[in-house]
């Protein structure tokens, strides 16, 4: 079965939501595992497939140096490609995150290099699935502003039928 591993920051205020669009566009990717976070800010992906124990304590002392972060999202914005998205402010620490694993992992950028800059964001539909920005913002209005601390980040796996977290690590640095 083929599959993908991401390292990401989870948002557990958002997760319902996000979980129930999972479920709209393909119920193969809800996961069972009650740790799994749908809802979640993607630091690299596509990353090691079967990450060796020396990986895992690379990423763990990267993500030990770096303290909680209290992030709010406030409005529903829109890439050029058409994916409608939640920017997190602060944004500061998921482009820490991502620049220093990057950096770690220099053979896995983030998206696969695919974008020039990686830009944190919380996914949340995408014109492509006939959507409207209009019609994600009344969906999610009620929940915005959403504040939340990012403590952790984690290791998830990604596959049709086989959607799981396979390892976390806290934020609980002094920066």
């Amino acid at each position: 079965m083929s599959g993908h591993t991401v390292l990401a920051v989870p948002v557990p205020p958002l997760e319902e939501a996000v979980r129930a669009r999972t479920r709209h566009y393909d119920p193969s990717f809800v996961s069972a595992d009650s740790g799994f976070g749908h809802a979640h800010i993607t630091l690299l992906a596509p990353w090691i497939a079967q990450p060796a124990p020396q990986d895992l304590a690379r990423v763990g002392t990267i993500v030990a140096g770096l303290a909680p972060a209290r992030i709010e999202f406030t409005e529903v914005e829109i890439f050029a490609t058409g994916l409608i998205h939640l920017k997190p402010e602060p944004d500061q620490l998921f482009r820490t995150l991502t620049r220093e694993l990057s950096a770690a992992f220099p053979d896995h950028p983030p998206y696969a290099a695919a974008y020039p800059e990686a830009s944190p964001h919380l996914p949340l539909d995408d014109l492509a699935g006939g959507v409207s920005l209009a019609a994600v913002r009344r969906r999610l209005g009620a929940l915005l502003p959403i504040s939340f601390t990012a403590d952790r980040v984690d290791l998830q796996w990604w596959a049709e039928h086989d959607c799981r977290l396979l390892h976390s690590w806290p934020l609980d640095g002094p920066r």
